[in-house]
């Protein structure tokens, strides 16, 4: 395969994968892979499976095809290309919490002679930088970082590089506890998403509203932190982005704990991850959530009396009885009764309440 041809199917790949075509995307990627001679084009191609497998959270195999990039940069003999591939070997040891790892590839890149990383990837460095002593609880390097990667952003106008370190200084905040400024970073990065992001991924919408709906419930705004959550998951959903769901879901968890509704939140997290798992055609997995999700409203008696349908799976006109008992209102009005069909209580008054 040539360098014309390898550059065509990079691009066809590129189509695929942004009309959430991952699967497909990803074939065409490994045949460039597979059958190009051109080793700059092998390069990209490589950068295109790096970013796919993280956002669907295989970071293993992110890891396995960055070592490949950094050895297809070193036959390159280019600078540049070598910057980009540590750059990208930092970032995969961040997702794998090697957090140690992640920092010596990031002062790699950095002490890198005679690239562009002062111009163009410095912010991204220290991003990662900063992402890696956030998860080492070293707060001051990590807040160093993040103000360099915001002082790169700045001097070169790079709005996405900007939303992404206000979604890590959202993260930095909440970790220490100062819960106004980890809603005023996410705030500002889905202003700047607003404001820049109409050419830009929908993930970065999605990044925002999740770490807003962190900070929200972390502030007792229960109501807006649901709302942004939801958002964040419906996007992460239609793009197949794994390790965005799982945060959605955790964080769909802490809201309803907050709330007190604990067996709510169970029942959020069996059915999200249903239909996660029905998206991906992984069966097994389907039928544990379907199972555990249907003890849960056992459980919970979150079902009609009459039809046997569950209660809250749909948006339905629900009536509730004196005796706290629960059906669905067209059940009731055919049933035609005017005692509980579940506890045959009297109602206290002619119609239902």
């Amino acid at each position: 395969m040539g360098q014309d041809q390898t550059k065509q199917q990079i691009e066809k790949g590129l189509q695929l994968y942004q009309s959430n075509q991952t699967e497909k995307a990803l074939h065409v990627w490994m045949k460039v892979l597979e059958k190009s001679a051109d080793l700059v084009g092998r390069f990209r191609v490589l950068g295109c499976l790096v970013t796919a497998h993280s956002e669907m959270g295989r970071y293993k195999e992110m890891l396995k095809f960055a070592v490949v990039q950094i050895d297809t940069a070193r036959e390159l003999e280019d600078a540049d290309f070598l910057l980009e591939s540590y750059l990208n070997l930092a970032r995969s040891n961040e997702k794998l919490c090697e957090f140690h790892k992640t920092v010596s590839y990031c002062k790699t890149c950095l002490g890198l002679p005679g690239t562009r990383a002062g111009a163009q990837l410095g912010g991204q460095v220290s991003l990662s930088m900063g992402n890696a002593f956030l998860g080492l609880s070293l707060f001051q390097k990590a807040l160093e970082s993040f103000e360099k990667a915001l002082r790169y952003a700045h001097n070169n106008d790079d709005a996405m590089l900007e939303c992404r370190v206000c979604c890590s200084l959202g993260s930095f905040y909440a970790q220490v506890k100062d819960y106004e400024k980890a809603l005023f970073f996410p705030c500002k990065a889905a202003e700047l998403v607003s404001d820049y992001g109409k050419g830009w991924s929908l993930k970065y919408r999605a990044m925002s509203q999740y770490h807003m709906a962190v900070a929200y419930r972390l502030l007792g705004r229960l109501g807006s932190a649901m709302e942004c959550c939801e958002e964040s998951m419906k996007i992460a959903l239609q793009h197949g982005d794994r390790p965005l769901q799982a945060l959605c879901l955790l964080c769909f968890a802490d809201i309803h704990r907050s709330r007190g509704d604990l067996e709510l939140s169970q029942l959020k997290l069996h059915c999200l991850s249903e239909s996660i798992y029905r998206s991906k055609g992984l069966q097994r997995e389907l039928r544990a959530h379907v199972v555990r999700f249907h003890e849960c409203v056992e459980e919970t008696e979150l079902y009609c009396g009459l039809c046997g349908e569950s209660i809250g799976e749909r948006n339905s006109r629900l009536q509730a009885l004196p005796c706290s008992h629960i059906f669905h209102l067209r059940c009731l009005q055919n049933n035609a009764t005017r005692s509980c069909p579940n506890c045959r209580r009297s109602s206290m008054k002619p119609g239902f309440v």
